[in-house]
C-alpha cells in the first residue's frame, strides 16, 4: 500500500493506492476510486471550493461525476471503503 498527496503537498488530500484499486480523498472523505473493472468513478462536489479543486485534479470531466448515494454504494461494492 502506498499512501501519498495528489493535488499538492499543502492541501488536506490523500492518495492510497493498493492491489484492490486507489481511492483520493480530500480531508478524509473518499471522492474518487479506480479499479481496473470499473476505471476512474468521481463523485459530484457537495462541500467546498478546496474540495471541488481536489476533484478537478483527478477529472476535470464534471458530467461524469455521481452523486454522493452512488458513489458510496459503488466503493463498497469495489470493496475498497
Amino acid at each position: 500500500m502506498k499512501v501519498s498527496n495528489y493535488y499538492n503537498k499543502q492541501s488536506n488530500n490523500t492518495l492510497v493506492e493498493s492491489s484492490k484499486g486507489d481511492v483520493w480523498f480530500s480531508y478524509k472523505t473518499p471522492i474518487a476510486f479506480r479499479t481496473s473493472e470499473t476505471g476512474v468513478v468521481v463523485r459530484q462536489n457537495d462541500w467546498s471550493a478546496t474540495t471541488g479543486k481536489h476533484l478537478n485534479s483527478i477529472d476535470p470531466d464534471k458530467s461524469k461525476r455521481i452523486s454522493g448515494g452512488d458513489f458510496m454504494e459503488q466503493l463498497e461494492k469495489a470493496g475498497l471503503n
